[in-house]
């Protein structure tokens, strides 16, 4: 049985973990109840009202949050010729083919998001194995296989999150850091649920988004009333 911090257990008596909270409030409580020594994210965890074991059901996107998440996006772009020039011009940290390649097969790196260019693709589909599992490897559907380089490193420079449900169908993401304003956070919440719902897919039935839960890195999850939150676009 896994015991209980006393920490944790503060934490658990000041929420009740059958409400639905209003969204502002939900974040004052985060904010007041962050006390770690560094400047904790907030997370979200949104349950979906879908199938994952039907392929068309699953949900995978990106959308660039207005307030972005709080901290320096790291960005690597497999490309050379023109494209190599656009990508570091646009922001990127480290731009290159085979060497950077060597770079990831050593595991000596802390990229946020690699983007590649088209022709670098079967290059890259050989680190599929090292990629993958950390939902670092380019994809089209996500825009970071593209053959507009400067866009996409520009994009993700501001602050644009990737999203996937996992297999219970939950999708987990960063919204901002604990310090943002109330409202910032907000706004960050609801474009990445409008952004959401615009790729529902059509066979899923019921009610799309279930549950919506927010939490610290450090804390415990709080669940969100829908009607707080404006989910029209």
């Amino acid at each position: 049985m896994v015991k209980i911090t006393k920490r944790m257990r503060k934490l658990r008596e000041q929420i009740n973990i059958h409400k639905e909270y209003d969204i502002i409030e939900a974040l004052k409580i985060l904010k007041e109840l962050a006390l770690s020594t560094f400047i904790e994210s907030v997370d979200i965890a949104i349950q979906l009202g879908i199938d994952t074991r039907k392929a068309n059901q699953n949900i995978r996107g990106s959308v660039i949050l207005p307030h972005g998440i709080g901290r320096k996006i790291n960005v690597a772009v497999f490309s050379e010729g023109e494209n190599s020039r656009i990508a570091k011009n646009a922001g990127a940290d480290v731009v290159g083919m085979e060497d950077l390649a060597q770079i990831i097969k050593k595991d000596d790196y802390d990229f946020d998001v690699i983007i590649a260019s088209p022709d670098a693709m079967p290059l890259v589909s050989q680190l599929g194995h090292i990629l993958g599992p950390k939902g670092l490897m380019p994809n089209p559907k996500i825009g970071t296989v593209t053959s507009d380089i400067g866009k996409a490193v520009t994009n993700a420079k501001l602050g644009q999150i990737n999203y996937r449900n996992d297999k219970n169908g939950i999708i987990h993401t960063i919204v901002g850091k604990v310090d943002f304003d109330e409202w910032m956070l907000k706004e960050n919440i609801e474009t990445l649920l409008i952004s959401i719902k615009k790729n529902q897919p059509a066979k899923s039935s019921g009610n799309f988004l279930k549950q919506i839960h927010i939490s610290t890195t450090m804390g415990i999850g709080i669940k969100i009333h829908h009607n707080s939150l404006s989910l029209i676009n």
